[in-house]
């Protein structure tokens, strides 16, 4: 379920489009920050998506056997993912292409999307899969 889109978190669910991860950077003093906000959490300048590598490991995950949603097969994963740009930088995101089984602490991950229509709109929801 993806929340609506807005100014302020719009790129980062349609940067996919264009095979970009799109993460809002501060203009002032170059902090990266998640989730997409209007100004920057420590000086208070405004932020404007920039791509990132796309390149994380996984900082935690849980692996999901509940079928929440008949239209997701069990079991999947969600992790938190951290990106290689600045320590503390993580996103919440699903891990595939690999077993359920298979997926640590400290994997080396790279983002893929996963196209999806949204109140009209088309988005790319930022998955990870693992990086050979």
């Amino acid at each position: 379920m993806l929340p609506p889109l807005d100014e302020h978190n719009r790129a980062y669910w349609t940067g996919g489009r264009d095979g970009r991860l799109l993460i809002s950077r501060c203009g002032g003093c170059g902090l990266w920050v998640t989730p997409p906000a209007a100004q920057c959490p420590d000086c208070d300048a405004e932020l404007a998506p920039t791509p990132v590598s796309g390149r994380g490991t996984v900082f935690t995950y849980t692996v999901n056997h509940q079928p929440f949603n008949p239209a997701v097969p069990v079991p999947y994963v969600i992790a938190i993912v951290e990106l290689e740009e600045q320590p503390g930088l993580r996103v919440v995101a699903n891990i595939v292409g690999c077993e359920p089984d298979s997926v640590r602490v400290g994997m080396a991950v790279e983002v893929d999307f996963e196209r999806q229509p949204h109140s009209g709109e088309e988005a790319f929801v930022p998955v990870f899969r693992p990086r050979s």
